[in-house]
């Protein structure tokens, strides 16, 4: 589960974390995130796609498009779906809730795995 930063920092030096192999790595500054827009981030041999909402809420997903294998998520289309925040990948259109990864049109890729996204729990520091 995506653990969501609830209020805005006021810091310009805020810095934003991943939780990756039990330890927080820092990945960027929160001023250097622009709403709606995401960015990929390297853990380890792993992308992430991290993104900022227009509320300031951050979400840390997979980066891989389960549907075509490509690293393309963190330049997919952030929006929502009822109360769900969602990111629409570039490649198929298939929209993903960012706060679970699970993609909300299709329950599996066509060779029959799962679709969804990995996630990672996401924070703030100042």
């Amino acid at each position: 589960m995506t653990i969501l930063h609830e209020t805005r920092p006021t810091v310009a030096t805020a810095v934003v974390e991943i939780e990756h192999d039990g330890r927080w790595k820092p990945v960027c500054g929160y001023a250097d995130l622009l709403p709606g827009r995401g960015v990929a981030v390297l853990l380890g041999a792993e992308q992430v796609a991290l993104f900022r909402d227009r509320a300031g809420l951050l979400y840390a997903v997979g980066n891989t498009d389960p549907f075509s294998g490509s690293a393309v998520i963190s330049r997919g289309i952030m929006g929502s779906r009822g109360a769900a925040p969602v990111v629409a990948s570039p490649m198929y259109k298939q929209a993903f809730d960012l706060r679970t990864g699970e993609c909300l049109d299709e329950a599996a890729t066509p060779d029959g795995s799962p679709a969804r996204l990995g996630v990672w729990p996401v924070r703030v520091v100042s």
